[in-house]
């Protein structure tokens, strides 16, 4: 893609933006391609991703990195919150709090994390997101809050 084909970022929206992404007018971030993130994309103030767990994921212990299912979850939160930007606005997490339910192996299938924007005010957002495994059960859940600024 060369410079002359790069969508103007600050004249379009959070939503706009991700859009974009998804269809790949943009490049999608890189840690998406590191983890292999795959089928990101939702709505307005709710954004999802997945991830079918392969041993590069794992830790010593034979599960899957707690770091890469937090990744996740970040991912799903704070671009629930992108989603909403205005063009011209921009935002960083100010935190993010994690409670791991069950562990996750290649036999857990494919992982869907699901974010979703709690509280959007002019300054700060509370988003949450729920990382199931294939089966529905419950991985990981979290909440995020974001701090919005003019970009």
């Amino acid at each position: 893609m060369t410079e002359t084909q790069m969508p103007d970022l600050a004249s379009m929206s959070g939503m706009e933006q991700l859009q974009a992404m998804s269809d790949g007018l943009l490049p999608p971030a890189p840690i998406a391609e590191t983890l292999g993130m795959v089928n990101f994309g939702g709505e307005l103030g709710s954004i999802s991703v997945e991830l079918v767990p392969e041993r590069r994921h794992y830790n010593p212990l034979g599960t899957v990195h707690g770091g890469v299912l937090s990744t996740l979850l970040d991912t799903a939160a704070a671009c629930s919150v992108h989603s909403t930007l205005a063009p011209g606005e921009g935002y960083t997490s100010l935190d993010l709090t994690v409670k791991f339910l069950r562990p996750a192996t290649e036999a857990s299938g494919r992982l869907r994390a699901v974010g979703r924007v709690v509280s959007r005010g002019r300054r700060t957002a509370l988003a949450e997101a729920q990382l199931v495994d294939e089966a529905g059960k419950l991985v990981a859940h979290a909440t995020s809050s974001c701090m919005i600024f003019p970009a």
